[in-house]
């Protein structure tokens, strides 16, 4: 009865490696099609980094830029939080505001953009960040 018993019993010298395979190809496609790719902007700012992120599509969005020396840009357009106040005042409060602050620039420059738009009540905000 012994003898049976062993007969029924492999013994295993090697792992099979294809399903891992199988699974770290199917976890890689779902990487590469779920990755969101930053869109850069016109004015040259180096962005902060964040491990969580979440990226939608803006179709009507306006950009706000504080560059390192803390210099305003709304678009393409350097302003001054007077001149800012005024053109975010005249678009939608629906619109959406992307704001890209450079990570050299002073804390204080981007609370300063967030207090005019918590002013103003714009509630659609996206903060754009390296991953």
């Amino acid at each position: 009865m012994s003898k049976c018993k062993r007969k029924n019993f492999k013994r295993f010298d090697q792992i099979n490696v294809i399903p891992f395979i199988d699974i770290m190809l199917v976890l890689l496609v779902m990487v590469l099609t779920t990755a969101t790719f930053i869109k850069q902007g016109v004015i040259p700012v180096n962005l902060p980094q964040a491990k969580a992120t979440d990226k939608q599509d803006t179709k009507k969005e306006v950009t706000v830029y504080v560059n390192a020396k803390g210099e305003l840009f709304f678009e393409k357009n350097r302003v001054n939080l007077k001149q800012l106040e005024a053109k975010l005042a005249t678009i939608s409060k629906s619109q959406t505001v992307v704001l890209r602050s450079d990570k050299e620039s002073k804390f204080q420059d981007f609370v300063n953009v967030m207090d005019i738009l918590k002013k103003l009540g714009h509630e659609q905000l996206y903060i754009v960040t390296k991953k």
